[in-house]
């Protein structure tokens, strides 16, 4: 079978694209690494998407993902490691399989960003988790540790604090970033306190983490923290370089498009925050994903 579109990527934007695409009556295949839903599945609280005042990510994402699959979307869990041009269509290799396919959208996201420490990819699942809805329940009248300075790890703060006795926040700076709503909720919790100027060395441990080394970033003196759990909230990254045989990277790696989402090739198009754009939210990845199915409706017709 060829499909008039595989979507590389079950976030946001990538199903925002495959329900445009599918009320056109086009054939169009998912194909996502992981969970549906990408990132925001994590989240506990959406609060800033229009006309819904608060929902959490998992239901946001199951929601989306049900409106699609009841138009006919088919998907499948496997990681794409290469996408090929075989004249005016598209191979799409993954690890189990191969697709053709007239047109592509690049979705894929980003990845969790790591701070390279010896032993980190170790304690992954052991100790170190990037998901707070996830794992919280199970620290239930513990103490929980976050590193973060942003809205994912205010976020979970937040959520933590209804399981844990106390919850502990280690930032690079001496101040949040983020959304001042999250920031004042933060400061202002009785069970959430920070640490400024703090630089993550080393981690503690042999099969588990049992404890964590810190430097101040102002006077270098050191803190060593004994604890079994860290939640690592420092960002995400693009990867990208198994695509670059179709489009064109910026120097952090992340996919160049115009502003109808098309990349230099003809066919293949790029949504959501694997591209660069200004601003990282649910409804920008939305958004993208109508716009590139609008022009993906006109790019098949041509």
């Amino acid at each position: 079978m060829i499909y008039d579109t595989v979507i590389v990527g079950g976030g946001p934007a990538g199903m925002s694209a495959a329900l445009y695409l599918l009320r056109n009556n086009k054939t169009v295949l998912i194909l996502e690494k992981e969970n549906f839903g990408g990132q925001i599945s994590n989240s506990p609280r959406l609060e800033n998407y229009p006309s819904i005042k608060l929902i959490s990510g998992m239901d946001f994402a199951d929601n989306l993902f049900t409106q699609i699959t009841d138009l006919g979307a088919e998907f499948e869990l496997e990681n794409v490691s290469k996408i090929e041009k075989i004249g005016n269509n598209y191979k799409v290799i993954t690890n189990y399989n191969s697709y053709e396919a007239r047109s592509v959208v690049i979705a894929n996201g980003l990845k969790h960003r790591l701070l390279g420490l010896p032993k980190e990819n170790d304690f992954i699942g052991n100790g170190i988790s990037f998901c707070a809805l996830c794992d919280g329940p199970m620290l239930k009248d513990k103490e929980a540790y976050i590193i973060g300075d942003a809205n994912t790890a205010m976020q979970y703060a937040l959520l933590l604090v209804d399981y844990c006795k106390q919850v502990h926040m280690f930032l690079l700076f001496d101040h949040y970033f983020g959304d001042k709503a999250l920031i004042d909720k933060v400061l202002n919790h009785d069970r959430i306190d920070q640490k400024y100027n703090m630089n993550l060395v080393q981690y503690l441990g042999e099969d588990h983490l049992t404890g964590l080394v810190f430097e101040n970033t102002k006077d270098k003196t050191r803190l060593q923290v004994e604890t079994d759990n860290l939640f690592l909230c420092i960002g995400q990254m693009p990867e990208n370089d198994r695509f670059t045989n179709l489009l064109d990277l910026d120097e952090k790696g992340y996919i160049l498009t115009d502003e109808n989402m098309c990349c230099k090739t003809p066919g293949v198009f790029a949504i959501g925050d694997t591209r660069k754009k200004a601003v990282k939210q649910v409804v920008t990845s939305c958004n993208d994903g109508a716009v590139a199915a609008i022009s993906l409706l006109k790019y098949l017709d041509n």
